[in-house]
């Protein structure tokens, strides 16, 4: 008589594993529904308001599984204690699929039950998060809790105006989530670059900047500052041109040409590049010469897609054991998703008549490079590491 568990199933073995593939699936789900709502042949006439709906799950949904997955095998390392797995993990996944199912069954269900279970997600993770860093006693590391409960107060602003809590707040509040996701990318760039570069170029040693690291992230959190209060014009653009600026140096500081030749890195740097040209959209937009939209799209489908697929990528890899080398099909993915974000963000600035086309075909990008990722990593995910060893 087998009695094994199903939650003792390698896709509940370590936090990548089940919210890696719940982000590579949700990539797809979510924007094949939002493709049909953008062509008018799909309504969502329920708890959010389309663009809502859109914005918040592709950040609280997709993006944030991948935070997820990241931060429960990252602290595992950082702290030497365990994060969830098997039971709990299943369920920390549910209560995460439970908040992108529950807003259809809005009429059906209160709705303050349908905010209530997608906003506990966020507090539910970081005190799981927490918990190994308390214990290692690695004060720094609660940094990633308070992103985590920013985040929620985010998650929160959207959610008032969806309650009729409260008014014009759920766009304070996308704006709020993607700030903070870009932060949160800032800060473990200075951890992860120098040393997956390293690990990448056998025989290199990236230098470390402290000064440098905290500028870039200061400067980030000052221009998001400005656009959160409504600052336009001068003020906007030059803090946004400071931010671009000190980002371009540090990311400049770690680079070497060898780059190129490892997908692996090379994803990982232009990613960040088109982080740094959000903030160089952000200050034209202060004079109104690029729409805000462009701006947003250049920050989450050019700087976070991109950088999450390349960090699931590589972190799946490692942790499963098995050499840090993609396949030619995962080398695709990665270009598609650059051509997505090209086709999203600065081909439309020359030719705006062509948007709505151009929409659609940087929709077949991405459904194409994600399609790639779930083929090549799922299996992968769902079985054991090669080595023997657990996780």
């Amino acid at each position: 008589m087998n009695t094994q568990k199903i939650f003792d199933s390698p896709l509940f073995g370590l936090g990548f594993r089940v919210f890696f593939a719940l982000a590579g699936l949700s990539a797809l789900v979510l924007i094949v529904l939002w493709n049909a709502i953008f062509k008018g042949s799909f309504s969502v006439g329920y708890y959010f308001l389309p663009n809502d709906w859109h914005a918040h799950e592709m950040l609280l949904g997709y993006a944030v599984a991948v935070i997820t997955g990241f931060l429960l095998t990252a602290v595992k390392n950082w702290t030497n204690q365990p994060t969830l797995t098997g039971d709990k993990l299943a369920g920390l996944a549910l209560l995460w699929l439970y908040g992108r199912i529950l807003p259809f069954y809005a009429g059906l269900l209160p709705e303050v039950i349908i905010a209530a279970v997608d906003f506990a997600f966020l507090p539910v993770l970081a005190y799981f998060i927490s918990k190994p860093i308390l214990q290692a006693q690695q004060w720094v590391n609660l940094s990633f809790v308070g992103f985590l409960l920013l985040l929620a107060v985010g998650n929160g602003f959207v959610h008032a105006e969806c309650l009729g809590w409260a008014q014009n707040t759920a766009g304070t509040g996308i704006s709020l989530i993607v700030a903070t996701i870009i932060v949160l990318i800032l800060v473990l760039a200075g951890r992860v670059f120098p040393f997956f570069t390293e690990r990448g170029l056998p025989g290199t040693l990236i230098p470390r900047n402290a000064v440098l690291d905290a500028l870039s992230v200061a400067t980030a959190v000052l221009a998001f500052a400005m656009y959160l209060s409504g600052a336009t014009g001068g003020l906007l653009a030059f803090t946004a041109v400071i931010a671009a600026a000190v980002n371009f140096a540090r990311l400049w500081a770690w680079y070497l040409p060898r780059i190129w030749y490892v997908p692996l890195l090379w994803i990982l740097y232009v990613g960040y590049g088109w982080i740094i040209l959000g903030f160089v959209l952000t200050a034209a937009s202060g004079y109104g010469l690029i729409p805000s939209g462009l701006v947003l799209h250049a920050f989450t489908v050019g700087g976070i897609g991109i950088l999450t697929l390349g960090m699931m990528a590589r972190v799946a890899l490692g942790h499963t054991g098995r050499a840090l080398v993609i396949s030619n099909a995962m080398v695709l993915a990665f270009v598609l998703i650059n051509m997505a974000a090209l086709l999203r963000v600065l081909v439309p600035v020359a030719f705006p008549a062509l948007y709505n086309s151009l929409v659609y075909a940087a929709t077949l990008a991405w459904l194409a490079a994600f399609a790639l990722f779930v083929f090549v990593y799922l299996p992968l995910l769902a079985r054991p590491r090669i080595d023997g060893q657990e996780g």
